[in-house]
């Protein structure tokens, strides 16, 4: 084990991985290192997810390693974040009772804990149990600002949490019992930090939100709106190119997708699950929206938006979920066309709707044969769309180099491209001729 070291394992959303990063950088600000091995850092550091069950299964046996290690050197620091932990401070007590191994639990997004446990290592004040009681108390304010370091070298493009929490209590999404009830950030705190962010060098901004199109709706009259702010953030110097996500159908106005179609540094590219391409499916859900309904919004956006990309979840075997609806949702794939199909397996989660008052009556083999032909659907879809796009040129921004010098970026809207024989450094927009197309990515060369 080495002194001051941490070590970071995350699963989940982007909001998630937002929240870890955060974490990460108020590490590294107090003078903490990366390293690649659980084994060899003084600080571990786990940010969850328990959306699913798959996820829940994945965060138990880490820990069950990580108490391994903990038991090997009592010296090293636990800490466990996100919605595994929840925002609610009644449930720590029994998460201590469970993980006694575990030194600090951090709720989703608030890492004000973290904060107060490095403060009063750096002090002498208190030891790291003492610390870590301290920590616990912490209620669902927002994030502090930004620190002055970056995890991870130089970071191109980056995550920025703007709505916390959901209050929409779909029938089976866990999150507002995890993450807590909405809340916008305000929209000075939000522009700071994106300024903060474009002066050490990050070149893309993806706006986070569970629901994101319902930015600033809990600040009263007169807060800025999503369509604003969006605005806002694409005019700050250095900012290259402005994301957004996670849309609802229930909320995506016209003057959004005209904001995208108009703005300089918006890319064209919308995240708007689904869920189920069957209306009655769609109610049990209490989504709030029907099939027509969606539809009408795709074929809106892509008129106003020519190009964009188009990105969608689906959950397979939901609590009553007939063989012909599901062919619903497939056939609802073919007419959209999207550019990315998020599938998933449903699982009650506890204190939900569904897990409550609906049997989970779609056998676990079924799920899996109908989350496979999705995928499969998805992959012919995309190789056979990607074809066209086989010799063209491409505009990418410079995100990484990968190993042996290739370049990694993204399209605007949002395909994964690998570049051979460039030699651009990471912030660059560049532009490319394909090479290869598969239906995940492409190759390229430079234009």
């Amino acid at each position: 084990m080495k002194a001051n070291t941490y070590h970071l394992w995350t699963i989940g959303c982007q909001m998630n991985e937002a929240d870890a990063w955060r974490a990460a950088a108020m590490l590294e600000s107090a003078g903490w290192r990366p390293v690649e091995h659980a084994r060899d850092a003084q600080f571990l550091l786990l940010s969850t997810c328990v959306v699913r069950q798959q996820a829940e299964d994945k965060i138990l046996s880490r820990l069950r390693y990580v108490e391994e290690l903990k038991r090997a050197e009592p010296s090293r620091t636990v800490a466990l974040m996100g919605c595994f932990v929840g925002f609610r401070t009644e449930a720590k007590g029994e998460l201590a009772a469970r993980f006694p191994f575990v030194d600090l639990f951090l709720p989703p997004s608030q890492p004000e804990g973290l904060e107060r446990w490095l403060a009063a290592r750096a002090e002498g004040t208190a030891g790291e149990r003492e610390a870590a009681g301290a920590a616990e108390g912490c209620g669902e304010g927002m994030p502090p600002p930004l620190p002055e370091s970056r995890a991870g070298g130089r970071t191109v493009s980056a995550h920025l949490p703007v709505v916390l929490g959901c209050s929409h209590a779909c029938a089976y999404c866990i999150i507002p019992y995890r993450r807590g009830p909405e809340r916008s950030r305000p929209a000075a705190e939000v522009l700071a930090e994106a300024r903060a962010l474009a002066g050490r060098g990050v070149r893309e901004l993806v706006l986070l939100g569970q629901i994101i199109d319902r930015y600033g709706l809990d600040l009263g009259e007169g807060a800025m709106r999503l369509p604003e702010l969006l605005r806002q953030v694409a005019g700050i110097p250095g900012v290259r190119r402005v994301r957004f996500l996670t849309s609802h159908p229930n909320w995506m106005t016209d003057e959004l997708i005209d904001t995208v179609a108009g703005t300089p540094g918006l890319m064209p590219y919308f995240e708007v699950p689904v869920q189920s391409g069957s209306d009655a499916v769609l109610a049990a859900m209490r989504r709030g929206y029907t099939v027509a309904r969606y539809e009408e919004i795709v074929a809106r956006l892509r008129e106003r938006v020519p190009g964009a990309g188009l990105s969608t979840d689906l959950i397979v075997g939901f609590p009553g979920e007939t063989e012909a609806q599901f062919e619903e949702s497939l056939a609802l794939m073919r007419r959209i066309d999207p550019d990315m199909i998020r599938v998933a397996k449903y699982s009650p989660r506890p204190m939900t709707l569904s897990a409550r008052t609906m049997p989970d009556d779609v056998p676990p083999e079924e799920k899996e044969r109908r989350r496979v032909a999705v995928e499969t659907q998805l992959r012919e879809m995309l190789t056979a769309k990607h074809a066209r796009r086989l010799g063209c040129e491409e505009e990418i921004l410079v995100e990484r180099i990968e190993a042996g010098g290739r370049r990694y970026g993204r399209t605007p809207d949002g395909k994964p491209v690998f570049v051979d024989g460039c030699g651009a450094e990471p912030g660059a927009i560049i532009r490319v001729k394909t090479t290869w197309t598969g239906p995940f990515s492409f190759i390229a060369e430079p234009a």
